[in-house]
């Protein structure tokens, strides 16, 4: 039961989120323009597909359509993890999943911060893409040790902040007054600032090294790097972008486009290139440089896929990519889409197939006529669907892929070729910095279908 005397975790984090995407627009205009485009899309798609319409009202999710986002942050070391992970808690997000993203060569593991439960999710669905810094795959170790001064000398939390998030979790909660603070406060550590605190031959090092390593450990904080609406057609987004001035990545990440979408589709525009003033040979004397870390993304969900669905996708994903990598110049990305549509023949494109090949997780309900039909002692889920007395409708993917997020993290740090980092995965590490262990995503998907199969089996409610 919740206390009366504190505001709720859902409306501090749709108060964040909304203070994040005003802040975002004032700093990067591009990203409002991007908003009024997706607005425009899901509009003209829901006006042209009312079955979609039907099903997004029948899981909840259609209310929060244009609404949507996801943000990225980079952090430098576990210490701001850990205590990004408590700014997060007052919000009611938890890690959910461990994305290696050295598999495609950018030096960072990551998990997702968001609400857990379908309901909170349906009161507001922000979350946040968190990566944390490898330091361990820094080759040279003196830089590593340069990065390690740097960023033990900063701290990315204002104080009123820590204090706040201390009162949290000593009471509870905040009140009203200390939710609104909370808001402010927490929101600096995700503003833009444009004064590093390198010199400029720092600067150049760490970007030699890795774009990725200069942006996370060159500034006073980790500033938000992207904010993401979701739209219900990608392509058609991807298409129009260019008409709205808009300078779009040359190719989308993840599946290609299909009748019953899978998963997860990510595309951006191009990062700015902003200017920055780099810390010069005296004191308080600084030299002009530039920066290019921000830009603004897209997503299209699709099905949450279960394991058996997720080993098909990954599979046809590396068929793909041995057979063509996408260039980050664009000059193979027609060739990129069509093996990807072909190779991705093999995954079933109808929700039948998907649901009766245990490919996909689903939301069972009972239609109207479900609810008025009586009971039967020998009723199961297959009969009653074939009757038309229960729907199966498809559980919206919450979460990300890894190689999809360092594509669009690549594409934003350079075009040149991109190989796998030394190390491999550390779950292990990233957890004991975090503090926690992440949430499987697969048993969240699965709780919500078993869930709802075993309503869908009770007696109707009329009869009881």
């Amino acid at each position: 039961m919740s206390d009366s005397r504190f505001v709720s975790r859902d409306t501090l984090r749709a108060e964040f989120s909304a203070a994040m995407s005003a802040m975002y627009r004032e700093e990067v205009p591009a990203y409002g323009t991007l908003i009024e485009l997706v607005e425009d899309v899901n509009a003209a798609t829901l006006d042209g597909d009312p079955g979609l319409a039907d099903s997004l009202a029948a899981t909840g999710s259609l209310d929060r359509i244009s609404e949507e986002r996801h943000g990225a942050i980079r952090l430098g070391t576990g210490r701001e993890l850990a205590m990004m992970r408590r700014v997060f808690a007052v919000m009611g997000m938890v890690p959910v999943g461990y994305y290696d993203l050295s598999v495609a060569g950018v030096p960072v593991h990551s998990t997702a911060f968001r609400a857990l439960s379908k309901t909170d999710l349906d009161r507001n669905p922000f979350r946040v893409f968190t990566s944390l810094l490898r330091r361990d795959l820094i080759a040279d170790e003196a830089l590593r040790a340069e990065v390690d001064a740097i960023l033990a000398a900063r701290d990315i939390f204002t104080e009123k902040a820590r204090e706040l998030v201390e009162r949290a979790e000593a009471q509870g909660g905040l009140s009203p007054g200390d939710g609104t603070l909370f808001v402010r406060e927490v929101l600096e550590t995700f503003r833009w600032h444009d004064r590093a605190v390198v010199d400029a031959e720092t600067y150049e090092r760490l970007h030699r090294a890795h774009r990725l390593i200069a942006d996370i450990v060159s500034f006073r904080g980790p500033h938000i790097n992207h904010l993401t609406p979701r739209t219900l057609d990608i392509d058609a987004v991807q298409r129009l972008m260019p008409e709205r001035g808009i300078v779009p990545k040359a190719v989308i990440e993840g599946p290609p486009a299909r009748h019953c979408p899978i998963l997860l589709r990510q595309t951006s525009f191009k990062a700015l290139e902003e200017p920055v003033a780099l810390q010069g040979p005296g004191e308080e004397s600084w030299q002009t440089g530039s920066h290019t870390a921000r830009f603004g993304e897209i997503e299209q969900r699709g099905i949450a896929l279960t394991p058996k669905g997720s080993a098909l996708y990954d599979s046809l994903l590396a068929e793909t990519r041995a057979r063509v990598t996408p260039a980050g110049d664009g000059s193979n990305a027609r060739e990129y889409a069509e093996i990807l549509q072909e190779v991705f023949c093999a995954f079933p494109d109808s929700w039948d197939e998907i649901r009766k090949g245990g490919l996909g997780y689903f939301i069972y309900s009972r239609t109207q006529a479900g609810d008025a039909a009586p009971p039967s002692p020998d009723e199961d889920l297959e009969s009653l669907i074939a009757a038309g007395l229960v729907r199966a409708d498809p559980i919206v993917y919450e979460d990300f892929l890894p190689v999809s997020a360092a594509g669009i993290f690549q594409s934003n740090l350079g075009d040149g070729p991109v190989g796998i980092l030394e190390g491999g995965a550390s779950r292990a590490t990233f957890e004991n910095e975090l503090g926690t262990g992440v949430r499987d995503a697969f048993a969240y998907y699965g709780e919500i279908e078993s869930a709802s199969i075993e309503r869908c089996l009770r007696q109707p409610a009329l009869y009881e």
